[in-house]
């Protein structure tokens, strides 16, 4: 071996603490990005009890935290420029555990979707939904209760102790007081049994619409119940 071609013990060190380096910084480098899977497209809802089983499937999807984000793309996004075509209206609590799209496992442009405490019921909220079944062709209502709702416990609350509720909460109240006196002696949790016919009312109210119950009468809508559960994230439905 000739001197030139000779390493040093400093020489050696040197070229091994550079592979090293190169290596380290290889194997710290951004992976190249690869393209999301494209969902497959979803056949349109044409009935209620279509709409009914997407629903179903989403929760279910929720539920095993198996969702899979549908609609949520910028594509769907600039599709729904041009106009929308939800496939249920939902009107539910506005308590925040309870968001509709999530539990639901929905998107953009799906739920036509109207939020009030108990699901107390204005002219403002019917009008909205009579519009979705009119304008829109919507084929599902779904009035969505929940486990341990804060309206309803008020409500409870403040009957039983002969008491007024404060400002416009008034009116929250008088809307859910009929639902308290339905369920009065039913066995079980009176929370729960009030939530239930809380919905159950609802429910009822919804189809003396002139324009709803003309359209269930058509068989182009439906209108449910629902309870969602807080602890196990599960809808209920219910007549």
């Amino acid at each position: 071996m000739t001197q030139q071609s000779k390493l040093s013990r400093r020489d050696f060190l040197s070229i091994s603490a550079l592979a090293f380096s190169g290596a380290v910084l290889s194997s710290c480098a951004p992976a190249v990005a690869q393209p999301a899977a494209q969902p497959t497209a979803e056949a349109a809802v044409t009935s209620a009890d279509e709409a009914i089983q997407r629903l179903k499937e989403g929760n279910l999807r929720y539920v095993g935290n198996k969702t899979v984000d549908p609609n949520q793309t910028e594509a769907r996004r600039v599709e729904l420029a041009g106009g929308q075509h939800p496939f249920a209206t939902i009107l539910g609590c506005v308590d925040s555990r309870v968001p509709p799209e999530l539990v639901f496992d929905r998107g953009l442009g799906d739920l036509f979707v109207i939020r009030t405490a108990g699901q107390v019921v204005d002219k403002a909220v019917l009008g909205s939904i009579e519009f979705g079944a009119a304008e829109l062709g919507i084929p599902l209502i779904v009035v969505l209760g929940h486990e341990k709702c804060g309206a309803v416990k008020a409500t409870i609350e403040t009957l039983a102790a002969n008491g007024e509720a404060e400002g416009s909460i008034a009116y929250l109240v008088e809307g859910i007081t009929p639902a308290v006196e339905k369920a009065k002696g039913q066995a079980g949790d009176e929370l729960d049994n009030v939530v239930r016919a809380n919905v159950g009312l609802v429910v009822e109210a919804l189809n003396k619409s002139t324009i709803l119950s003309e359209a269930v009468s058509a068989g182009k809508l439906k209108i449910v119940g629902g309870r969602y559960d807080l602890d196990t994230g599960a809808v209920e439905f219910i007549a």
